[in-house]
């Protein structure tokens, strides 16, 4: 039977405990420093107290240590695993392959996104370096996928939902090269989500400025039964930045979905944690931020498929209303509805320049809204998108997002003697306990067996829900004190004895022999290497490094390749090199400009992407 894991964002340790109540098997948290996510640091204790809540469901937590080191920070880094592993942190995932050279614990090691796993070989490799889990990149199709897992032999993980990066992760030097901020480090300035113009050669302006590199955000809700079939047993949602609304809806839908396909696999899979989640709200990813939705590379685009957000890189909505007519002073309009909606809702539309505006709507009566300030730049047949769901909202804010999760626990009650009986508590986790009760032997007047259920079933205090109750106890009588006390001692006795046998992934052992990169390409600066430790290990191993990391070895000469993608922006504005009855919308040489420079796109149809190269 194959474990498929949920795994959600935490960006602090109280929303890491409402992805668990919302049916993560996993989640992913940052620690106080080295994560990608720089504004998204936790101090120990804090991930302690999520652990210790998070195995209790036998969910696991992942620690994010996936940015470059630089040599003054190695040991620091090195000390920082050693605290993680003694307050029980399940796996780290990490980009740098000093790791693999530091005398650390047998904590088991993920290779983050930002290690740029592309091809079989590189999964191999650094499945053999140790690695227990491998995440593939965002583009990979459904073909990639498997590739990449039957040659690894661990097991895969791949994204499923939340924002995408234009460039490959872990190969985006343009944070760093115009601004100084680096992805690498954690503090990705988001080069992809402003906005350019696009110019030929010449310096003509093409068009109206627009975030031409703004991806949509990824949804594979619907693809997770390929995702599994392609070998994948990890499913990871975006989002570490992300508030506690977005990460228990997104939970939550995906939850539902996974335990859809599990139920109809006929026991082929089942899920890496325990509990059953239930919501106050019907979980819909449609109703949380996103920027529209792709589904990417998984299979084949078509032509026509659209994968960027051109006009904005903000949350647009849904669309609820389409306007029929605006009032004279535009503090009214009358609309056709597609949705309930309520005083409160936040709006927004797209005015005649493709400039996105937004309101809040002060009331609602019948079909005629009225926004809390005048909209002039309204008018008949515009759309109206709902990005503040009021009521959703609400439910979402409510305490742990109205969401609650417990594992099912079975009494077996039998007598002993004329003193005593036992009472067993077995759970869904496999654990159980058992108490001896003293009491004396008393004949009930009345039957007992629905008074004790009663008892049995009390408790809400706790992460259990009563499953059944074996009641052998017969026309026993037990004082309703007597029986609550013995629940509450073998509850508390079940919470230790699934403690003590909580069961932990450990790191792998090396296999790479000695010339394990001999075949490889020299290293450059697009593979990241930033200290003497990972200039170790792949030297140890038969690499040949021409490069440093662009962040300790930087040529400012000349022109720098700072991000390589599979998204083409001739193919998303319908002029493709292959297909020439359209690549004259386009001319041949296309080029990016804003105040952080001009940037020029070579097109590389071959392997159908683009690479962005800053020229100033």
């Amino acid at each position: 039977m194959r474990k498929l894991e949920l795994l959600a964002p935490a960006r602090d340790a109280e929303i890491g405990r409402v992805a668990i109540l919302a049916g993560a098997d996993a989640v992913y948290i940052g620690a106080p420093e080295f994560g990608a996510r720089a504004a998204a640091t936790n101090d120990v204790d804090a991930i302690a107290n999520l652990v210790a809540f998070a195995h209790r469901y036998r969910a696991k937590v992942y620690v994010t240590l996936n940015t470059i080191l630089y040599d003054d920070e190695l040991e620091r880094a090195q000390q920082l695993v050693w605290k993680l592993y003694s307050i029980g942190v399940d796996a780290l995932i990490v980009q740098d392959m000093a790791y693999l050279e530091m005398s650390l614990p047998p904590i088991a090691l993920h290779a983050s996104t930002q290690c740029d796993i592309r091809t079989p070989e590189k999964a191999r490799l650094l499945a053999q370096a140790g690695f227990s889990q491998l995440v593939l990149p965002r583009e990979f199709s459904l073909e990639q996928i498997k590739a990449c897992k039957d040659a690894a032999g661990v097991p895969v993980e791949v994204f499923v939902h939340g924002a995408l990066c234009v460039s490959y992760s872990g190969d985006c030097q343009a944070g760093y090269v115009a601004m100084g901020r680096s992805a690498n480090r954690g503090e990705c300035p988001q080069m992809c989500r402003l906005p350019y113009l696009l110019t030929d050669a010449a310096g003509n302006v093409l068009g109206n400025e627009k975030h031409y590199l703004s991806l949509r955000d990824l949804n594979r809700i619907d693809s997770l039964q390929l995702l599994i079939e392609a070998g994948a047993s990890s499913f990871k949602i975006e989002g570490r930045l992300k508030d506690t609304r977005y990460v228990a809806n997104v939970t939550a839908a995906y939850s539902q979905a996974l335990n859809s396909i599990i139920s109809a696999s006929e026991g082929r899979y089942t899920r890496g944690s325990v509990g059953k989640s239930e919501y106050g709200f019907v979980p819909d990813v449609n109703r949380t931020f996103n920027r529209g939705y792709t589904n990417y590379f998984l299979r084949k685009p078509d032509h026509k498929e659209r994968m960027a957000s051109l006009n904005t890189p903000k949350w647009v909505g849904a669309p609820v209303a389409k306007v029929l007519s605006v009032s004279r002073n535009a503090d009214s309009f009358k609309v056709a509805l597609s949705a309930e909606l309520a005083n409160g809702d936040g709006f927004g539309y797209f005015d005649k320049d493709g400039r996105f505006v937004g309101f809040r709507l002060n009331k609602i009566d019948k079909d005629t809204l009225y926004p809390a300030t005048s909209q002039p730049l309204l008018s008949a047949g515009t759309v109206l998108y709902r990005n503040n769901d009021k009521v959703f909202f609400e439910l979402l804010d409510s305490r742990d997002a109205s969401c609650r999760r417990t594992i099912a626990v079975d009494f077996v009650l039998k007598n002993i003697d004329e003193e005593r009986f036992s009472m067993l508590a077995a759970d869904a986790r496999g654990c159980s306990a058992t108490i001896v009760v003293e009491s004396p032997y008393q004949q009930a007047k009345t039957p007992q067996n629905d008074a004790r259920k009663r008892i049995l079933s009390r408790l809400g205090d706790t992460i259990y829900s009563l499953r059944s109750v074996d009641d052998r106890l017969s026309d026993r009588f037990v004082s309703a004190s007597t029986m609550a006390a013995a629940r509450r001692e073998l509850i508390e006795m079940l919470d230790a004895n699934a403690e003590a046998v909580y069961h932990y992934e450990r790191r792998g052992v090396s296999q790479l022999n000695e010339e394990a990169f001999e075949p490889c390409p020299p290293l450059t600066y697009h593979d990241n290497v930033a200290n003497k430790l990972s200039l170790n290990f792949y030297r140890r191993h038969g690499a040949r490094i021409s490069q440093k990391a662009i962040e300790v070895e930087r040529n400012r000469d000349g022109e720098t390749i700072v991000m390589t993608t599979k998204y083409c922006i001739r193919r998303e504005l319908g002029a493709c090199l292959k297909d020439h009855s359209s690549a004259a919308k386009l001319p041949a040489e296309l080029f990016l400009r804003n105040a952080s420079g001009v940037y020029r796109i070579d097109f590389d149809c071959g392997r159908c992407g683009m690479s962005i190269v800053k020229i100033s």
